[in-house]
């Protein structure tokens, strides 16, 4: 049975930043090497907070909306003023805002992909960058599950799956330039936390498959 985005965080919320997760640790990874400075940084899903704590630490103003309030508890007092409790699809910023506009391992769970990009476009100041990432349409097709364990068991998370071809096109639909798109794979830097969870027996099987799909675009 699976239960919805909202309810699965709600779960999941208390253990999200204790726990080692691969792919967060890829997309980290990747990530770092790619991400530009920004002044005014905004994480839509933020979550935990983890990307606001790393701009943060930049030197940028940071801003982060979540539809869990939960997950924004977890973000703690220093980003607590910068969080707002809100849709994807509705963001309460200003028009032209950011530097740079994130959405890291959500737009899976959200219904109307295509108004929540027209709304990070629009938050976004002309010249900034939009990026996207998340589960690797390769990934879903070989069979990955949106799921996480905890005290009650394994609990898989409701979903929509979109192609790359799809969601380049919603990044053109909303005017934006794409700059650059990444497929990562798990490599040595990620098999500690395979070996720590017990699941090294899955690092070859699973390395040769593109398991984060990132995209970048430029608003214009």
């Amino acid at each position: 049975m699976y239960a919805t985005a909202i309810e699965a965080h709600r779960r999941w919320a208390p253990t999200y930043d204790s726990r080692p997760n691969a792919l967060l640790a890829l997309e980290q990874r990747v990530l770092t090497g790619v991400l530009p400075a920004a002044a005014v940084f905004l994480d839509v899903a933020c979550g935990t907070g983890r990307w606001m704590r790393y701009f943060a630490g930049r030197g940028a103003m940071v801003f982060g909306v979540d539809a869990c309030e939960e997950m924004l508890r977890e973000a703690g007092t220093p980003l607590r003023r910068r969080l707002v409790l809100a849709d994807a699809t509705a963001l309460p910023f200003a028009s032209e805002t950011a530097d740079v506009t994130l959405c890291s391992f959500a737009a899976g769970y959200i219904a109307d992909l295509s108004a929540a990009v027209r709304e990070m476009a629009r938050v976004t100041r002309p010249g900034g960058q939009i990026i996207i990432s998340d589960l690797h349409p390769e990934a879903l097709a070989a069979g990955w599950k949106r799921s996480f364990r905890d005290s009650e068991g394994i609990c898989e998370i409701a979903s929509h799956a979109r192609s790359e071809a799809q969601l380049r096109a919603m990044g053109w639909a909303a005017g934006l330039q794409l700059e650059r798109e990444l497929s990562s794979s798990f490599a040595e830097p990620e098999r500690p936390i395979f070996v720590a969870s017990g699941k090294e027996h899955l690092f070859e099987e699973v390395s040769v498959i593109p398991a984060v799909w990132t995209g970048i675009w430029k608003r214009l």
